[in-house]
């Protein structure tokens, strides 16, 4: 067992013993379809790490007459791929040769490119792996030219399958009885965050680190599962996929009110140790998502990250928190973010035209000469602070970014500019 990984020992060797990803692999799905057809296309195997992509990759290599290569991105150079080029005229290659490329994402595009002529005319087949969004990190000739297919996170109740026959397995290497309770697999299960190969690794250092007693027998206790399984079930990257979805998910709960699976996510980000992202995101909810609905919650929000800011973790977790609830639970207006993106994409699109004379600076000697600041009007002169006159470019001069929300404050502010600007 030392020599070989349990992980190996136990890897499925078809599709109906590899746990989850159901949704690719149940009898009838587009994956097992063409998996059993035999004609394999070039594919792409997006997903965490540990959840069986390098598995059905194998176990597709197995079903295929091709000759198999396998390189990893993070190591692979030009020269490795030159390597398989060159051996495809070859008598064992005659069938072509299928090609697993496992963390694709670290190829650069040379040699991403180098691959393109030999999958185009079918001489290799790619089946390339990454932990990272294949439409941020592939190169688009290659993607267009792939399926793509997303695994997911493997559910607990299928974990406990693995775990299980984990044990079973090192029992048989090992050449000792081993037992573990229900609890023990659960817990395995339960913090392995999804990850196949973290439960089996877990499964294999209980298996060598548990006393054995006179009788053959090995008991795997809950305390030392615990100790290898600390932390296990947290799968963030500040850098990847993980990050962003974690970020998304933490404004659209605010957005959406609901302050508990708020909550949720900001305890995902801190536990992480990340105390930066969630304070830049929550400065941006007060604006976009709040708003004029609730205008002091940009100040009461800063607050709340200043002091996380000079508190750090763990403490740093209160003030957010409260931001956080603060956030969830007050009323909504996207009505700011709404007018100022249609101010700049006409800014964008060209509509930046000359400011009116009347508004142009006229502090300084011969301004009068040039006719800047002639006919200006100074609101403060005249009854409420107000008097009509143009402020736009002259192109612009009837356009409307901004419109009130629907919330009291907008409400009452509308209402009181309309009757303002009625006299």
């Amino acid at each position: 067992m030392q020599s070989v990984p349990l992980a190996d020992l136990i890897r499925p060797q078809t599709l109906d013993e590899v746990v989850g990803q159901r949704h690719l692999l149940s009898n009838g799905r587009v994956l097992r379809n063409i998996i059993d057809s035999g004609n394999i296309p070039n594919m792409i195997f997006y997903g965490p790490s540990g959840i069986g992509k390098t598995t059905v990759a194998s176990i597709i290599a197995r079903q295929t007459n091709k000759r198999l290569y396998k390189l990893n991105g993070t190591s692979a150079s030009v020269g490795d791929i030159k390597d398989i080029v060159s051996s495809l005229d070859g008598f064992d290659s005659q069938n072509g040769v299928l090609l697993y490329l496992d963390e694709i994402q670290y190829l650069n595009k040379k040699q991403q490119q180098s691959l393109l002529e030999y999958i185009e005319n079918g001489k290799i087949t790619l089946i390339a792996s990454t932990t990272e969004n294949p439409h941020f990190y592939v190169y688009n000739a290659v993607l267009s030219r792939s399926t793509v297919f997303e695994f997911k996170p493997v559910t607990p109740d299928d974990v406990k399958e693995a775990v299980i026959r984990g044990y079973k397995k090192a029992s048989e290497a090992l050449n000792i009885k081993i037992e573990a309770s229900d609890e023990v697999v659960s817990y395995i299960a339960q913090h392995c965050g999804g990850d196949v190969r973290k439960a089996i690794n877990c499964v294999e250092l209980s298996s060598l680190s548990s006393p054995v007693n006179s009788d053959g027998k090995s008991e795997i206790s809950l305390e030392i599962v615990k100790q290898l399984s600390q932390r296990s079930s947290m799968k963030y990257d500040r850098d990847g996929d993980e990050h962003y979805d974690i970020l998304s998910a933490f404004q659209k709960s605010i957005r959406g009110s609901d302050e508990n699976a708020a909550l949720h996510y900001l305890a995902r980000l801190l536990t992480a140790g990340d105390l930066l992202s969630p304070c830049r995101r929550l400065l941006v909810i007060a604006s976009e998502d709040v708003g004029l609905a609730y205008p002091q919650a940009v100040s009461i929000v800063k607050s709340c990250v200043d002091s996380a800011l000079q508190l750090g973790l763990p403490e740093a977790r209160l003030p957010l928190a409260q931001a956080a609830i603060l956030l969830a639970t007050a009323p909504k207006s996207n009505s700011v973010i709404c007018a100022i993106d249609e101010a700049m994409a006409d800014v964008n699109a060209g509509h930046a035209t000359e400011v009116p004379s009347h508004l142009r600076d006229s502090h300084y000697a011969g301004s009068e000469k040039l006719n800047h600041g002639i006919g200006y009007k100074y609101a403060h002169n005249y009854e409420n602070h107000y008097v009509k006159q143009q402020y736009f470019p002259d192109k612009l001069k009837d356009r409307v970014y901004y419109s009130f929300g629907d919330n009291k404050n907008e409400q009452t502010a509308k209402k009181y500019w309309q009757e303002i600007k009625k006299k």
